[in-house]
């Protein structure tokens, strides 16, 4: 008699098993027969956990988006005051985890998907809007509501844009110097509203 966690653990093991061959592959054109051959199962039982393959990749890409989620909130509880818990969105934004070759590789197919799926394009759009609230939250204990709205979108496309480049580019800054830098430009708005 199998044991009823066992379909949870399949379940984790698929979507393990589905961001390691997206990242050997770097693109999304791996098939279900690799994803299960991998997580240990057959194709037919991977169907009979997720469907399809997109819905294998939608579950995978909210374990990295759920991951994520854990690492700003864990970084949030020490935070004392607006300036740090934006320091702690910022640094789970660029901390290694979020480097791996394999998480990175599922970011960009991310991107990628969210302009042929609507479910995937929904799912980026909730990671999207989180990030702004949460910037927006704090921005808005330190700047007017208009200037907190400029500064959290600078403060996203910064982020999703320097692991854009980090993701793609050999010549980059270290991820120390690149969050660094999008905390440069936080400093710069402070400076700017006069509240240094």
């Amino acid at each position: 008699m199998a044991s009823k966690g066992m379909p949870i653990l399949r379940r984790k093991a698929l979507i393990s098993a589905t961001i390691a061959e997206i990242g050997e592959a770097g693109t999304l054109d791996v098939t279900v027969s690799q994803i299960a051959k991998r997580a240990g199962m057959s194709s037919a039982l991977a169907h009979h956990y997720f469907g399809s393959k997109d819905k294998i990749f939608l579950a995978a890409m909210r374990h990295v988006l759920e991951t994520f989620r854990l690492s700003v909130a864990q970084r949030l509880e020490s935070a004392k005051n607006p300036q740090e818990r934006i320091d702690a969105i910022i640094d789970a934004s660029f901390e290694e985890s979020q480097f791996e070759r394999e998480i990175v590789a599922a970011w960009l197919a991310f991107y990628v998907r969210a302009l042929q799926s609507k479910d995937t394009r929904r799912l980026l759009q909730v990671y999207a809007r989180r990030l702004h609230s949460n910037l927006v939250f704090n921005l808005r204990q330190l700047f007017d509501d208009a200037t907190a709205q400029a500064v959290a979108q600078g403060l996203a496309s910064l982020i999703d844009g320097f692991y854009i480049r980090h993701a793609l580019q050999d010549e980059v800054p270290d991820r120390g110097a690149t969050r660094d830098m999008v905390r440069d430009y936080l400093d710069l708005w402070l400076e700017r509203k006069g509240r240094t």
